[in-house]
């Protein structure tokens, strides 16, 4: 696979080595609408004005994924960013889940619990954790345990994984004060434009509140 995505580095990063999703749903549909919407702000498509969600280049970005998801946002009248999660989340794990079996970095397999309960799994061909997981990992790891500046494609990463409560699953090997401490100068720092941070914030923000919501409605339903 050439280049992945942040919406594939989060489901590789949610699904265990056994091809079952240990971040839970709707919190992955959540994160994953999340990953869109930071691409695009990344790439300069989209930012917040007056807490709305605006685009300001319409032009196609070259990934059906990304593209699809500009052209609704563009369609539709300026929403914040929180009103646009649930619309953008709709099939997102599939779809994306379906990329990565394509491209041979997962496999899927279909069985059934006690013979009754139909069960989909996505591990890696090999049963290991796939190469490409290793390497963002790795790339998160070093931004953690590091004092210098970070690339935005990984503080962006970092940011989301914080936001739908996966780094407490993802970095238990390492200082948990040192990793809350570090999370925090990266949310801050200047890794991106004025423009796109001020989106990545209020995404950050959206998320929390999308993905905090659905643990309760779990926990107490």
């Amino acid at each position: 696979m050439d280049s992945l995505l942040l919406t594939d580095e989060l489901v590789l990063l949610a699904y265990d080595d056994d091809g079952a999703n240990r971040l839970g749903r709707p919190q992955l549909d959540y994160g994953l609408a999340g990953a869109v919407l930071l691409e695009l702000a990344l790439a300069g498509r989209v930012e917040v004005t007056d807490k709305h969600l605006v685009v300001t280049d319409p032009t196609a970005i070259g990934v059906p994924l990304l593209d699809e998801a500009l052209t609704m946002l563009a369609a539709g009248r300026p929403r914040k960013p929180k009103n646009w999660i649930g619309k953008l989340a709709k099939g997102l794990p599939e779809r994306v889940l379906d990329g990565l079996v394509e491209t041979g970095v997962l496999r899927r397999e279909s069985d059934r619990v006690l013979l009754v309960f139909p069960r989909t799994r996505y591990p890696s061909p090999t049963g290991a954790q796939p190469a490409v997981e290793t390497e963002v990992r790795e790339r998160m790891a070093v931004a953690l345990t590091g004092n210098g500046p970070v690339d935005a494609r990984t503080a962006a990463l970092l940011t989301l994984t914080r936001a739908v409560g996966l780094d407490r699953k993802l970095f238990r090997e390492l200082p948990k004060e040192r990793v809350k401490a570090r999370m925090d100068e990266i949310a801050t720092a200047d890794w991106a434009s004025a423009a796109a941070k001020k989106a990545i914030d209020e995404m950050q923000a959206a998320l929390m509140v999308a993905t905090t919501a659905a643990i309760v409605t779990t926990t107490t339903s």
